[in-house]
């Protein structure tokens, strides 16, 4: 009996062949288990002691060290006596949406001496991207970088580096700064300004007490090093520096980048960057240094610099650090230049799918404004009245009960799917006297539904309501195309003929500029309910937030999954 050939038709080749592709990629992924403390620990700072909230008692919190395809479950135990979450700050959680984190969006808070644990997948991710607590001001202790590694055997497209090294922007108060903004909130008012800023959790040699403690790298003449530097830093952008050393920028928000040569980098408040340099200067010491890029006036925002110290093996020991001369805290024209030579990668190994055709136009206008004060009561903000911000007028209104819970459990009355798309008054959003009639917000809960697959154009549009400011808005459980920015207001006929479609950056934070818009597009694949802000702390505390109601797809690959048992609940 002779055996007859087995012909397969080509569906079933490629099903097949999409099944061993999938087992290779099973085989070489790593499961990682990390145990994280969320702690009290007491400190020295500033000449001060303060007990402060971290994860393991460490400052930044641990480095968790993946590659692409790995699972990570982290269990986090709740020790601090404050409420907590984790977010992981560009893990694009796919339909893994309960293990984002932010606090009464995806989940509800791990209770003290509760615990919880995160369970999610790397997919197709590469670069830094960093964690951090998603409660209150929890965050200014509760943080540390996240690095994914390529899967092994595939090279980095850029040269390897020698050594690379997590640099965490920090920001710092003496006082609590969970107790802070409490009283801001209490008062109307802006909260108190932070007293440092710190580079991997110390504001190096230029403060008092600082010296033993600052922050030092050492590097090997003509060797190539890698930064891998995230902005954690509450309420500001930075500027940041290498005395004498020049960077390639090769990733933001762990995305590879075209490289781009220079000598000052600009990083968003929640944005990460990963940089070259060689260390080709006389030996020596060079300072690393950070400042503010803020938009108010000098005296309104911690304006100090931090440093830590590059030191060069061989140096002598009494040689002082060389200091680099940064950018005034208001260059603008830095940031705008920065911000226009990023490029995508685009190459074979790393494609740009930027959605050509549009099936929701969204214009968001962000900015702040101020609400009335409780009856019978003078806040601290302008005219006696409070503080405020929103996007398109909406104020966010945070509710009781986790948005994906009562979404996924059918929940009544914890929101309303009624989120503008479009601003709902016209007005000169960038005029320089707008009438105190639209500095009054609304106050609500109201979610944006998007369908499966559906593609989405969203314009940011800054106003300069009450004042003009710039605003890094983060979107969870995706990355975006930076398409097109431009100073004053958004030209809906015009500004798009200019939009880059080609190699244009992929982020998940970008800047709002101050007086200005910024246009991005991406394709709502990622079921659940994601949450987007401005990642200046105090804008968010004041309700610069909206949520997108992603729906399920089509059958279990393109939907949520359900929720874990331990969930936590309200």
């Amino acid at each position: 009996m002779s055996l007859q050939p087995v012909r397969l038709s080509s569906a079933l080749l490629v099903l097949l062949l999409a099944f061993v592709a999938y087992l290779a990629t099973v085989t070489n992924a790593d499961v990682h288990n990390y145990t994280f403390i969320i702690g009290k620990k007491t400190v020295t700072r500033l000449c001060k002691k303060r007990i402060i909230a971290t994860v393991n008692g460490q400052l930044p919190g641990p480095t968790i060290h993946v590659r692409d395809g790995d699972t990570v479950n982290v269990k986090a135990y709740n020790r601090a006596g404050y409420n907590a979450t984790l977010h992981w700050h560009g893990v694009e959680q796919l339909r893994t949406g309960w293990a984002d984190g932010p606090a009464y969006v995806t989940q509800c808070p791990i209770r003290p001496g509760g615990r919880y644990t995160y369970r999610f997948t790397i997919s197709g991710q590469e670069g830094t991207i960093w964690w951090h607590a998603h409660v209150s001001w929890l965050r200014a202790t509760v943080h540390g970088a996240f690095v994914m590694l390529p899967k092994r055997g595939k090279p980095y497209p850029f040269p390897k580096p020698r050594a690379e090294v997590p640099i965490v922007i920090g920001e710092w108060w003496n006082n609590n700064p969970v107790a802070v903004i409490d009283e801001a909130v209490l008062t109307g008012g802006a909260p108190n300004v932070s007293d440092a800023f710190t580079l991997n959790g110390q504001p190096g040699d230029l403060f008092p007490c600082s010296s033993n403690e600052t922050f030092r790298f050492a590097v090997e003449q003509g060797e190539t090093y890698l930064l891998r530097i995230v902005n954690a830093a509450l309420n500001s952008g930075h500027f940041f520096k290498i005395a004498g050393h020049e960077f390639t920028v090769v990733a933001v928000d762990a995305c590879y980048t075209k490289p781009y040569k220079t000598d000052v980098l600009v990083i968003g408040a929640g944005q990460t960057t990963d940089v070259l340099f060689t260390a080709n200067q006389p030996v020596g010491k060079y300072y690393m240094a950070a400042r503010a890029y803020n938009n108010q006036a000098a005296g309104d925002f911690d304006n100090t610099t931090s440093t830590a110290i590059l030191e060069y093996i061989g140096h002598q020991n009494s040689t002082r650090p060389i200091m680099p001369s940064l950018p005034y805290y208001n260059d603008t024209a830095t940031v705008t230049r920065f911000s226009y030579a990023l490029r995508s990668l685009a190459s074979r190994e790393y494609p740009v799918n930027v959605p050509r055709t549009i099936d929701e136009d969204l214009i968001m206008t962000v900015g702040l404004g101020l609400l009335p004060c409780d009856t019978g009561k003078t806040c601290d903000g302008p005219n006696g009245m409070r503080l405020s911000a929103s996007v398109n007028n909406v104020s966010y209104v945070e509710p009781t009960i986790a948005l994906l819970q009562a979404y996924y459990f059918s929940i009544n009355g914890v929101f309303t799917t009624d989120f503008p798309s479009k601003p709902p008054v016209k007005f000169n959003y960038t005029g320089e006297e707008i009438v105190e009639s639209l500095w009054v917000p609304d106050t609500a809960t109201k979610l944006k539904v998007l369908k499966y697959g559906s593609t989405v154009q969203l314009v940011f549009q800054a106003t300069n309501i009450f004042v003009a400011e710039n605003h890094p808005m983060h979107l969870h459980g995706y990355n975006f195309y930076v398409v097109g920015q431009g100073s004053g207001n958004y030209n809906p006929v015009k500004d798009p003929l200019k939009f880059n479609l080609v190699d244009p950056p992929q982020r998940n934070t970008v800047i709002a500029p101050v007086s200005g818009w910024v246009a991005i597009r991406f394709k709502a694949d990622n079921p659940g309910v994601w949450f987007l802000h401005c990642h200046l702390d105090d804008h968010f505390t004041w309700g610069l937030n909206m949520v997108f109601l992603v729906e399920d797809g089509h059958g279990p690959l393109e939907s949520l999954e359900p929720p874990p048992r331990d969930l936590p609940m309200c």
